[in-house]
């Protein structure tokens, strides 16, 4: 039923500061990025083997990832089981009394149908469920374009907000030139 450890997840509160360790020291090859709607996070995946590193950062401060992070701090989330059939083993969990938060399958980044495990059945490890389904190359292409729309969109603001601050620097900056000349002129009229 299991085939093999899919991936850690690993909450962080900065993706690009977690690059620094994962990818530029440690030596991991960042696969690609995605954000997932529906779990407020921005997911980095890096490939060691045949499992993954993902790194979680919560874009979303009601998120369940932003409230873990903000009660545990940064640090392993969960971790994830590549399964057969996820229908069957989210039966069996059931029929073995163990808390399941998701009693039947979501789909997850890249289109896979996933399912977490209760903490409190599992001695206090979230547990994630994944199966593979054949949507996924087509979902993780969405996703990928979705992404790419949210950064233009975001470039957009940013600039329009460096825009905005510099011009508020120039018009207080020609304020305050305005405001020495009148007090140089001032000074000059007193004496």
């Amino acid at each position: 039923m299991i085939k093999k450890i899919s991936h850690i997840a690993i909450v962080v509160p900065d993706l690009e500061e977690a690059m620094g360790f994962w990818v530029d020291t440690l030596g991991l090859r960042l696969q690609h990025v995605e954000y997932v709607p529906d779990q407020g996070v921005d997911v980095a995946f890096l490939p060691s083997g045949e499992s993954e590193i993902e790194l979680l950062e919560p874009v979303e401060p009601d998120s369940g990832v932003a409230r873990y992070m903000h009660k545990r701090g940064p640090g392993i989330h969960h971790i994830c089981f590549e399964v057969e059939d996820i229908t069957a083993v989210l039966a069996r969990m059931r029929a073995a009394g163990v808390p399941l938060i998701n009693e039947e399958p979501t789909i997850g980044t890249g289109g896979k149908k996933i399912a977490f495990i209760h903490p409190r059945g599992t001695g206090g490890v979230l547990v994630e469920l994944y199966e593979l389904t054949a949507e996924e190359p087509a979902r993780r292409l969405e996703r990928l374009n979705d992404m790419r729309r949210r950064l233009q969109r975001g470039r957009r603001v940013y600039a329009a907000g460096i825009i905005a601050f510099l011009s508020g620097l120039r018009t207080a900056g020609n304020g305050q030139s305005e405001k020495k000349s009148a007090a140089t002129k001032q000074r000059g009229s007193e004496v």
